[in-house]
């Protein structure tokens, strides 16, 4: 089995409460599909965490934090310059530092293995494209990212878990009952995020791949706590803690 997990924006609650969720069904590889910073609170505890994961990719957050923050709102890119700052800085040793340092800038993009395919945005962008539900109705952008699949990818990026099947339909999890079986025919599989979901369910969500069956998870977390965090730290913006509690 593979937990499969994404997005986590420097959410050390949620983020925590996954791994514990994780560890409770005997699980050991964990896929991380990028943007393990950006947006939250603990960025240097969450890649702390992260490191000892089997694989993780780079995000454009991640990107934003280690290079340059291209394309990013006001808010996005100010919080980044913060997750630098905590990044940079610090009263631990220096070792420490730059090992985190060292970690994120180095994070492949994309990753293939027995027929599966990784990565943070799309097969086609693996940093930055996003893939929304509603882009079913783009017949040539899904059908280009299609031909790039050699039979299943996972990503991220857009927050909002689901399945894209190659006839050009989204399943949401709740549409599937929380539990897609691969068949062979090519998917897209969008694995949620674990600090900051964006499908109007404030819970944190991964996946677990176990054998050729994906298993949408929902994973509560003290999610005040972190919005305190967000709230008294002047660069994160309030917003970016009130829509935790919705989803959004």
């Amino acid at each position: 089995m593979k937990a499969i997990i994404s997005d986590i924006h420097s959410n050390l609650e949620a983020l925590q409460a996954v791994l514990a969720d994780i560890k409770s069904q005997g699980i050991s590889e964990i896929y991380c599909l990028g943007d393990v910073v950006g947006y939250g609170p603990n960025p240097r505890e969450c890649v702390d965490l992260i490191m000892d994961a089997k694989l993780v990719l780079m995000g454009n957050h991640d990107q934003g934090a280690m290079f340059d923050p291209d394309g990013f709102n006001a808010s996005a890119e100010r919080a980044i310059f913060w997750t630098r700052q905590q990044l940079e800085s610090g009263t631990e040793a220096r070792a420490l530092r730059e090992k985190r340092w060292d970690f994120l800038a180095e994070r492949p993009r994309s990753h293939k293995e027995d027929g599966y395919l990784f990565v943070h945005g799309s097969a086609r962008n693996p940093l930055n494209e996003y893939v929304f539900p509603e882009d079913i109705y783009n017949q040539r952008k899904m059908e280009r990212i299609f031909t790039l699949v050699e039979r299943y990818c996972f990503q991220g990026h857009t927050h909002v878990p689901g399945i894209f099947t190659e006839t050009l339909q989204f399943l949401s999890p709740e549409d599937v009952q929380f539990a897609h079986k691969l068949d062979g025919k090519k998917t897209l599989c969008n694995v949620g995020s674990v600090g900051q979901p964006r499908d109007g369910n404030w819970r944190a969500c991964y996946v677990v791949l176990n054998d050729d069956t994906i298993h949408f998870k929902r994973v509560e977390y003290d999610v005040e706590k972190t919005i305190k965090k967000i709230y008294e730290i002047t660069d994160l913006e309030n917003f970016l803690g009130d829509r935790l509690r919705e989803g959004r």
